[in-house]
């Protein structure tokens, strides 16, 4: 199933507190963006990558994309101040009927499960990734707690999260009429009851987000040697 990727790249990870753009710190001497593009560049199925990026940064994005040779970059457009304005601006370039959007600092993604969600959302509309909750969920108020949440329907949703682009433009420009701010993309579909499912993913498909983040990374990639 042909799809499009857009990738908000824009955000500078102040919780990483690296004084720069998180995607551009290293993993085994690469910058954790190119991990992130290699997946889709290699994916025969994809027919674009759309970049949402800071304009401060478009320099050093062509210039990554050049040493690495990059063939299925289209677009580099500017982000916005919130995720979801960098994705709606993304979305004004997509034209294949299947639209991906995936976050930057998830780099161990693999083309398997992208096969899975686009299939199932060409079927239902909306298809995400995710991984059951493996911890005790507590509702806590002020620090005291609640109750303790039925995890069994619990899930940790990762990316990337694929729909129909005609599905996806459309409860985009539904939250923007209604300055509506979603917590994921999917999100913005249940708001107008479209059908989102659940494709089941793996633990390895973290979010580079804090330091510790890091080491778990290295790790990943250790194992995956010679499997990337």
């Amino acid at each position: 199933m042909f799809y499009e990727v857009v990738i908000p790249a824009a955000g500078q990870g102040k919780r990483m507190k690296a004084g720069k753009n998180k995607l551009f710190i290293e993993l085994s001497g690469i910058p954790i963006i190119v991990y992130t593009l290699r997946v889709f560049e290699e994916d025969p199925d994809c027919r674009g990558i759309i970049l949402s990026i800071n304009p401060a940064e478009k320099d050093y994005f062509e210039q990554l994309i050049a040493m690495y040779e990059f063939k299925k970059v289209k677009e580099l457009v500017m982000g916005g101040k919130e995720r979801q304005q960098s994705v709606y601006n993304g979305l004004q370039c997509a034209r294949e009927k299947i639209i991906l959007v995936h976050d930057g600092a998830r780099p161990f993604i693999n083309q398997g499960q992208i096969s899975e969600l686009t299939a199932a959302a060409s079927i239902h509309g909306g298809a995400v990734i995710a991984v059951p909750v493996k911890d005790t969920i507590k509702k806590a108020t002020d620090k005291k707690v609640l109750e303790t949440v039925e995890r069994s329907s619990l899930w940790a949703i990762q990316t990337p999260q694929a729909f129909r682009l005609s599905i996806l433009k459309r409860a985009y420009e539904m939250a923007e009429a209604e300055a509506f701010l979603g917590t994921d993309d999917a999100s913005l579909l249940e708001r107008i009851n479209e059908q989102v499912v659940i494709i089941e993913g793996n633990y390895d498909n973290i979010k580079i987000t804090t330091q510790e983040d890091l080491y778990f990374a290295e790790a990943i990639l250790h194992k995956q040697h010679g499997k990337r």
